[in-house]
């Protein structure tokens, strides 16, 4: 049978402690609400004897939340307790989460206090804390650093003073998952009352070992874990809660243990707190990273086509995901490539298909990624070849400190000769606002990107934009060491490229 094991995040406490992720007191709802929508069974939304600003969003989510327990952090002294307690109070399901420091050097470096100090101040405090509150969470910060035998004393006694969850802190990222795993079990086996709480665990990340210790704790018997969206926290991060949540979902075999988190929640989730705190998620992050369900690879994209299983252990959609993301780059193979170019609707026979296959590559090798938009523009260039509907002839601007951008444009349109002068806020916007009045177009320009080819200040610009038209999108693009030329001619290769999608009206359209 399995187990659920409580999943208490501290995204807003402990995440909120990176360097410079402070959340007001409206972020903190916003991701409160989410972590709800998500299923969390206890959320930790602050320390609030921290600050009066946090104080009030301690207790607005307690106000807010109905579901999940709302806890707020407490020193073991009184003020901390009781500033605790009021914060909490109007949650439905309140909880005031006491800690000290337990690890020798904690206690003579720190709190300059000796074990029965601490002892005392465990046994008050908890038991002030349950007078206030019926739910109680002690910790013993750096546990994973304290003395076994004083460490199951602390314990002992804040079971016993009310505590009715026992938290035991890897604070600094220290252990390894075995001797993690044989402390939890060591407690749980040695502390007469161990029965009467539910043993939690609070792991950091120094050593990149959060989860696996986290695991390892729960094979020892530990009940909840305390984590983060995207593993944000002090110093290294705290263990990530999708990362725990997914590994339990995926390897219910031997890991056979459930949970109430929502996992279709976990992306949105991911982006919110990445949004709110500024702390960029980065592209390797497992689950919620932006390369978690991408491929690019030959070898991988085909075993992907055939069955996705071949490489993905979980469905993106699990996740929050809609799919999985087949990135088309100079590693990726035929079978993704023309896969690709039939989802844009293209109807190619094998010997296109080759033809194109082979300028992909040489595409590829110059950037990074290759768009749907590079392949419209491959196939337009390499398979239709369309007539210029558009040339253009000649291009003056001016432009400068003390007057107003002006541009004139001399186009062919057809074989006709149009001339046309315009402005516009810059010079490339006067430029655009003159060829588009020339082409009769009402097209949205959606991206403009120039980038050097070459280095040095004679480099050829070259010049991509993306346009918008009758539900058609397409890449324009053009090189020069003009930069206002090089804009000029992409626009046009850009309308070209409108004209002839317009022109096949059976055709079906990209996918946009």
């Amino acid at each position: 049978m399995s187990e659920n094991i409580v999943i208490f995040d501290t995204t807003m406490r402990d995440g909120e402690q990176s360097p410079g992720a402070s959340m007001n007191q409206a972020e903190k709802l916003r991701i409160a609400h989410q972590l709800e929508k998500m299923g969390v069974d206890v959320m930790e939304a602050g320390f609030p004897i921290a600050s009066p600003g946090d104080f009030e969003a301690v207790k607005t989510v307690a106000q807010s939340i109905k579901n999940s327990t709302v806890a707020g952090l407490a020193r073991c002294n009184q003020a901390d307790v009781e500033r605790a307690g009021a914060a909490v109070a109007p949650a439905v399901h309140p909880r005031i989460h006491v800690f000290i420091a337990t690890s020798p050097i904690h206690m003579a470096k720190k709190l300059q206090m000796d074990g029965e100090q601490v002892l005392e101040a465990v046994a008050r405090e908890v038991a002030r804390a349950r007078n206030l509150c019926p739910d109680v969470e002690f910790s013993a910060e750096d546990a994973s650093r304290s003395e076994p035998e004083f460490l199951a004393r602390v314990c002992e006694t804040a079971i016993k003073a009310g505590a009715t969850t026992v938290n035991i802190p890897d604070t600094v990222g220290y252990a390894l998952p075995a001797e993690y795993g044989a402390l939890i079990r060591g407690l749980r086996e040695t502390v007469p009352n161990a029965d009467k709480a539910v043993w939690s665990v609070h792991c950091h990340n120094d050593l990149g070992l959060a989860v696996a210790n986290t695991i390892a704790a729960i094979e020892a018997g530990a009940r909840q874990v305390e984590v983060t969206i995207n593993g944000i926290g002090e110093r290294a991060g705290n263990a990530a809660l999708e990362e725990l949540v997914m590994l339990l979902q995926t390897r219910n075999d031997l890991a056979p243990y459930t949970t109430s988190v929502d996992t279709t929640q976990l992306y949105p989730a991911s982006r919110m707190v990445s949004n709110i705190t500024g702390i960029w998620v980065q592209p390797n992050k497992a689950i919620v990273g932006a390369n978690a369900f991408a491929h690019e690879s030959g070898v991988h994209q085909d075993g992907m086509l055939k069955d996705s299983s071949t490489y993905e252990i979980m469905r993106p959609e699990m996740v929050g995901l809609n799919s999985s993301n087949m990135v088309l780059g100079k590693h990726s193979g035929r079978h993704a490539f023309r896969s690709r170019l039939e989802e844009r609707g293209y109807e190619l026979d094998e010997e296109q298909v080759n033809e194109l296959f082979d300028r992909f590559k040489r595409l590829a090798d110059k950037r990074k990624e290759v768009v749907d938009e590079d392949l419209d523009a491959l196939v337009t260039e390499v398979i239709y070849r369309p007539e210029e509907v558009f040339k253009l002839k000649y291009l003056n601007v001016m432009s400068g400190t003390h007057v107003n951008p002006v541009t004139t444009v001399g186009m062919e349109v057809n074989g006709e000769m149009r001339k046309e002068a315009g402005f516009g806020a810059g010079p490339v916007d006067a430029v655009y606002n003159t060829i588009l009045k020339i082409c009769g177009s009402k097209a949205e320009l959606m991206r403009f990107t120039i980038s050097a080819i070459t280095g040095g200040t004679d480099a050829q610009g070259e010049v991509t934009v993306r346009l918008k038209e009758n539900g058609y999108v397409v890449l324009g693009r053009a090189a020069d060491p003009d930069i206002l030329l090089s804009s000029a001619k992409a626009l046009v290769d850009g309308m070209n490229r409108l004209a002839y999608m317009k022109s096949q009206p059976d055709r079906k359209r990209p996918q946009i």
